[in-house]
């Protein structure tokens, strides 16, 4: 079992940052991928970003590339996202994500199996 506890969320204006974080719980976490989605009222949740479970790769929707990067600190089993020239259409409720399964690397939603309960990232124009 993971638990996980998105933190960093918040209202800001369009170009500005926010680095939200994830904190897991469990002792297998360096070896789980883990994956950023998040969802915008009356739209159907979107993959944002995600990292190999070795951190040795990252991958990015369209919409965030050259704009946001996913990091990990196994040290402190928490995974980051930092958003930079943020729009209003990053508005959206954000959850970290991670699979049952160590050492594999989903890319699907449906992979994922624990879901943090999100947090709220508003961007203003």
């Amino acid at each position: 079992q993971v638990q996980l506890v998105e933190s960093g969320g918040g209202l800001v204006q369009a170009g500005g940052s926010l680095r939200l974080s994830c904190a897991a719980s469990g002792r297998t976490f360096s070896s789980i991928a883990m994956g950023w989605f998040r969802q915008a009222p009356g739209k159907e949740r979107e993959f944002v970003a995600r990292i190999t479970w070795s951190g040795g790769s990252r991958y990015y929707a369209d919409s965030v590339k050259g704009r946001f990067t996913m990091s990990r600190d196994n040290a402190k089993n928490t995974v980051y996202l930092q958003m930079n020239s943020l729009k209003p259409e990053d508005t959206a409720v954000y959850y970290c994500a991670a699979p049952r399964v160590i050492h594999y690397n989903p890319s699907r939603a449906d992979e994922y199996s624990y879901w943090g309960q999100g947090t709220q990232v508003t961007v203003s124009s």
